[in-house]
């Protein structure tokens, strides 16, 4: 059985406009203008025919090829403008004399429907999920440019079904449709690819040895901070200028009693600093730590030269930043610098054991909690994920004031925080690194636990990243440079060379 087609609207916010008379050729055709925001599409020498019906698609879902079906130039130029215009299209399908489903293309062509036998098994996509979006479930995937919007309620239980998976045929038995509005909605449904469609050996998918090193969650994060699959608000579009006023450019610091850090002279720090490659060729991560605690002072200098506030400006519309902003050691974008870093003090001397909040414009820690207990946690946790012997003398935990970017940017706001992690994570190892301390990153931890001991707001400002710093071992304790079997290849004398210079500093 042939599903049935659906008929074709525009999207609620695409406007088409009509060309001028002047632009109206002998023959009747003319110029239209298609445009969706900044998106326009300039479609000449439009015969008359399809003018109307992309005029009228505006209004309502048209029949769009049996409006044309008498006409075969009509049809040809119809095909040709529907799929350039694939992205603004909505498919409008109907079930037992209502509208069952509406599916949105984000990109590309229009939707075609796939082959498929009332009786093969289909089920959802590993892929799909299904959200509330102005009051209607919509069904979405990472491995698709189209979303199905569930208007009817029969293809709501439908849909239901399909998380299970059966045959369209069960399902038409289960849903009290009928067979034709089953197979139909089925085979639009995976058409868009969202729904998988198996054979006497399963579904291709569970096959696929690409898509089976993909995470769910990974996958909906890659299509949905970059432009291509998602059709969402993008970039800087400052969504609630009007609504949300932007938060501080600087966290206010928590109440608790503070301990002025040390602020290295300039002049200090260049005369004993190596040269920059050497500092990005003798980096790697150190687990252990030296018989000696970290000083205060050199804790200070870290800190002042990773993450410290350098300068701030109020708001500055007429240069495109209306929002208070600051400088520090490391990029952000668009200056917003949502990271904040906490330590949980293990060992430097001249400074009391734990979990303390770095102000960056006072360069001074504030104690946040001393209860040992929730202490021990953080920095056992951190132990464990480095599978090191001991406990390291300091946790640095980036934290990110999520709205300092969502108010900004939309699509790529917590994107940007993990880009933003990753540079100062770079810029922590090079300043360790150059200091003679031991640098590692950790690739995870416990938010909960995180906002828990410092008594944050999961959803405003929570964890994102962890960075461990110690005292540097003795050389003859440190870790190789390399493991049985690496071949060394393009320059790796620079890194021995690097490293001998590093401990003939030290």
């Amino acid at each position: 059985m042939k599903p049935t087609s659906a008929r074709l609207a525009f999207r609620d916010d695409v406007i088409v406009e009509e060309g001028s008379a002047a632009a109206e050729t002998a023959e009747g055709r003319r110029t239209l203008v298609v445009s969706r925001g900044p998106s326009r599409f300039t479609l000449r020498g439009t015969r008359p025919e399809v003018a109307r019906v992309l005029v009228r698609m505006t209004h309502e879902p048209v029949d769009t090829e049996a409006a044309v079906r008498d006409a075969p130039a009509c049809a040809r130029q119809m095909s040709a403008v529907l799929s350039r215009l694939g992205g603004l299209l909505a498919h409008h399908l109907r079930a037992g004399g209502e509208e069952a489903a509406r599916i949105e293309s984000s990109a590309g062509a229009p939707l075609t429907a796939a082959p498929v036998d009332a009786h093969a098994p289909v089920r959802m996509s590993p892929f799909s999920l299904c959200r509330s979006v102005d009051g209607h479930p919509v069904v979405e995937s990472p491995l698709s440019t189209f979303r199905a919007v569930l208007t009817g309620a029969g293809t709501r239980r439908l849909v239901a079904e399909l998380f299970t998976g059966g045959t369209a045929a069960r399902f038409a038995e289960d849903t009290a449709m009928s067979p034709g509005d089953v197979l139909a909605l089925v085979s639009h449904l995976a058409g868009a690819a969202l729904v998988d469609v198996g054979d006497v050996e399963g579904f291709a998918v569970d096959r696929d040895p690409v898509l089976a090193q993909w995470d769910f969650h990974d996958l909906l994060f890659h299509a949905r901070s970059r432009s291509g699959r998602y059709d969402g608000d993008y970039g800087a579009v400052f969504a609630h200028r009007a609504t949300i006023e932007p938060c501080p450019a600087v966290r206010t610091p928590p109440q608790g009693s503070r301990t002025p850090l040390p602020r290295p002279p300039l002049g200090a720090v260049l005369a004993k600093d190596v040269p920059l490659t050497v500092a990005v060729e003798g980096r790697r991560s150190v687990r252990g730590r030296g018989l000696t605690p970290l000083s205060l002072a050199e804790l200070g200098e870290f800190l002042y030269r990773t993450a410290r506030v350098r300068t701030v400006t109020e708001a500055l519309p007429e240069q495109g930043m209306p929002y208070p902003a600051t400088s520090r050691p490391y990029p952000s974008g668009g200056a917003a610098y949502d990271l904040e870093l906490y330590l949980t003090v293990n060992r430097v001397a001249g400074l009391a054991p734990g979990m303390y909040h770095y102000d960056p414009v006072g360069h001074a820690l504030v104690l946040v909690n001393d209860e040992p207990e929730q202490r021990q946690l953080l920095l056992d946790w951190a132990r464990r994920a480095t599978g090191a012997d001991q406990t390291a003398d300091v946790h640095v935990m980036v934290t990110s004031r999520f709205q300092r970017l969502s108010w900004k940017y939309r699509g790529m706001a917590y994107a940007a925080t993990l880009k933003h992690v990753g540079v100062l994570y770079q810029t922590m190892y090079l300043v360790a690194t150059a200091m003679g301390l031991a640098p590692c990153a950790l690739g995870g931890g416990d938010s909960d636990l995180t906002a828990t001991a410092l008594g944050l707001d999961y959803t405003r400002e929570s964890a994102v990243g962890e960075f461990l710093l110690s005292s540097l071992p003795a050389p003859g304790d440190l870790p190789p440079a390399g493991h049985d079997g690496w071949e060394r290849v393009n320059g790796h004398s620079w890194y021995r060379q690097a490293r001998l210079h590093l401990e003939a500093g030290r």
